[in-house]
């Protein structure tokens, strides 16, 4: 049997403690996924009309339009507009977002949506989006006599499993608004029960959220 001598001994430990020295740096700067891969982040996609499939447009004002967009990990966002009103779901495919909940929610006041879309994921697999909504406020009017908007931020747990509405966030009531969102995303949309859980207001209750919740 071949004899291994302690010279060789020495350089092999050495080596060993070199590599796992160079793991832990690795690790630590973001160049080792096997922890990262199960940090939560987000990531951001549009529902502006050019970077949609649109239809159902018509030369009026009030006229119903549909737009089907792009998001992540196959899942497309779909919206809704009809009476200056907006309702957006997420799905495989356009029929798919169609049937779920979020897809029949409308509230009451005159609405519409940001075109950018918040993708809270993990593992690059999405739970939830987060978009923001302008709430038309008719018991505050411009000089012009025009409702002023109220903004809302409105998390949507996604697929598997229904796709609807989470929590809302009154922007204006809440200086943290996005983080309290997200906080909202990451804590209670992969276990909301869609139909059974009650939608959560999360920090100051606002104008904005009171519209949205008025029955």
């Amino acid at each position: 049997m071949k004899r291994i001598s302690h010279h060789h001994i020495a350089k092999r430990r050495h080596l060993a403690s070199g590599i796992a020295l160079a793991l832990l740096i690795c690790a630590d700067s973001g160049l080792v996924s096997t922890a990262d891969a199960q940090t939560i982040g987000s990531t951001y996609t549009s529902t502006n009309p050019k970077d949609c499939r649109v239809s159902g447009a018509g030369n009026g004002v009030d006229d119903s339009t549909t737009r089907f967009c792009s998001g992540k990990a196959g899942l497309g966002v779909l919206v809704n507009e009809d009476d200056l009103r907006e309702a957006v779901s997420v799905g495989r495919s356009r029929a798919a977002a169609a049937r779920e909940p979020a897809a029949q929610l409308w509230f009451g006041p005159f609405n519409s949506t940001t075109t950018t879309v918040e993708w809270r994921t993990q593992g690059g697999k999405p739970f939830a989006i987060i978009q923001r909504w302008h709430l038309a406020d008719n018991d505050d009017e411009d000089r012009n006599g025009r409702p002023t908007a109220k903004t809302m931020l409105v998390v949507t747990r996604l697929p598997p499993g229904p796709a609807c509405h989470v929590a809302y966030v009154d922007v204006k009531a809440n200086p943290t608004a996005n983080e309290l969102a997200r906080k909202a995303a990451d804590e209670f949309a992969r276990g909301f029960k869609c139909g059974k859980d009650e939608i959560k207001v999360i920090g100051n209750s606002g104008r904005a959220v009171k519209l949205a919740v008025r029955r």
